[in-house]
């Protein structure tokens, strides 16, 4: 199973790491499209190999959107994990952090930080990634969704601080 996040705002959907459906394809993109209703859609991508069925989705709206590839609507913010290889997405209006690849459920009830064998193609490290991902305790995260897993839906802030800990080693 593998994460991808619909966000709706009054004056346009957000649409993170989008992923259809193998089943039931066509039944999933109605019931898509009357969540859009006519909204401006926004596509947005964590790390480079999420962008999956990004293309599809901004044709299949591109008459409601001038710019569906990375636009940020007011009300959704980026964080980029610089050496990390990610951009990771803050929704201050639900408390929600979304994550692709860098933070992973732990089976738990939590996240952890993803695998080393994860970072081959980054500079970054685990324990580098930690200290990147140190920045984000400033926001008051209540929920955490990520790809790999399952999200964190309460005390997100303290799953991120544990997470951190832990892939530092401490």
């Amino acid at each position: 199973m593998v994460g991808s996040v619909l966000y709706e705002l009054p004056d346009a959907v957000v649409l993170i790491d989008p992923l259809l459906p193998s089943a039931e394809r066509e039944l999933f993109l109605e019931w898509l499209d009357r969540r859009v209703e006519g909204r401006p859609v926004s596509i947005l991508t964590t790390i480079h190999w999420h962008r999956r069925d990004r293309d599809e989705l901004a044709e299949r709206y591109r008459a409601n959107t001038m710019r569906a590839w990375n636009y940020l609507p007011p009300g959704v913010q980026q964080r980029l994990l610089y050496r990390a290889g990610e951009t990771l997405f803050w929704l201050p209006a639900v408390a929600a952090l979304v994550a692709g690849d860098r933070l992973i459920g732990d089976g738990a009830g939590g996240v952890r930080v993803c695998p080393q064998s994860w970072l081959a193609e980054v500079p970054a490290n685990r324990a580098e990634v930690a200290g990147l991902l140190q920045e984000l305790l400033v926001l008051p995260i209540e929920r955490i969704l990520v790809s790999h897993g399952e999200p964190v839906l309460r005390q997100g802030h303290a799953a991120l601080r544990h997470a951190i800990s832990e892939a530092k080693g401490g």
